[in-house]
């Protein structure tokens, strides 16, 4: 006869280590915030904020123009079926979503393992960016009073309409959007990875080898087996 052997599933007697541990509880603050992660999100801010000038002046250089024509009386588009209308804010679009991937990608080689101020501050830079830039392809554009040009340059002559944004909040958007997107999507992928709590360092490879806790390794034959 041989002695009874530990069923495979079945802990051992007097084993130290089962049951095994829990995991650590997780806070809903998460990580705590550091003073980096502040001082880095209101850099973020700040030179977002400043870059929004320079999409300013590509979005005043890019965008098309919008042809308009007097006639004494009243003044009409030349070409009323011409896309350019929407070409200005198509080109801001496309600017400010640039600028955001951007401004997305450098925080991201900042700062690895992402945080809540770098987020916050990609946001909000983005706005203000984006609201600069507006303020900067309109001030330096055509002036906004149409009917006071259109009698500076005469009949029958065209000048462009000025630079306007018609899809409003939705074109300043963009930038805000692009960056914490690419931010978020960056750190998910190729951020590094918090350590698994279930993992026990001397135990070697998880689930595996003894100190697990499972109790796997059975005892050998008793004295009385035959």
């Amino acid at each position: 006869m041989t002695a009874p052997l530990t069923p495979p599933h079945q802990p051992r007697p007097h084993d130290p280590d089962w049951p095994p541990p829990p995991p650590p509880p997780l806070g809903p603050e998460g990580d705590p915030i550091t003073a980096a992660e502040v001082v880095l999100g209101a850099a973020v801010t700040v030179v977002s904020a400043v870059a929004g000038a320079l999409l300013g002046v590509l979005w005043l250089n890019l965008a098309p123009r919008v042809p308009l024509v007097s006639d004494g009386k009243g003044i009409y588009l030349r070409n009323s079926e011409g896309e350019a209308a929407i070409g200005g804010d198509g080109t801001f679009v496309l600017l400010a979503l640039a600028f955001g991937a951007v401004a997305g990608l450098v925080v991201f080689l900042l700062r690895r393992r992402g945080g809540i101020p770098p987020v916050l501050g990609l946001a909000a830079g983005g706005v203000l960016g984006s609201l600069l830039a507006w303020k900067v392809g309109t001030y330096f554009g055509a002036g906004p009073d149409v009917i006071a040009r259109a009698k500076a340059v005469g009949p029958g002559v065209v000048f462009d309409a000025p630079l306007k944004l018609n899809l409003g909040a939705a074109a300043l958007l963009a930038w805000p959007l692009a960056a914490v997107i690419v931010h978020l999507v960056l750190t998910a992928v190729l951020g590094p990875r918090d350590p698994d709590p279930w993992d026990r360092p001397e135990d070697g490879a998880p689930g595996a080898g003894p100190g697990n806790g499972l109790g796997t390794t059975a005892p050998g034959p008793g004295p009385g087996a035959a």
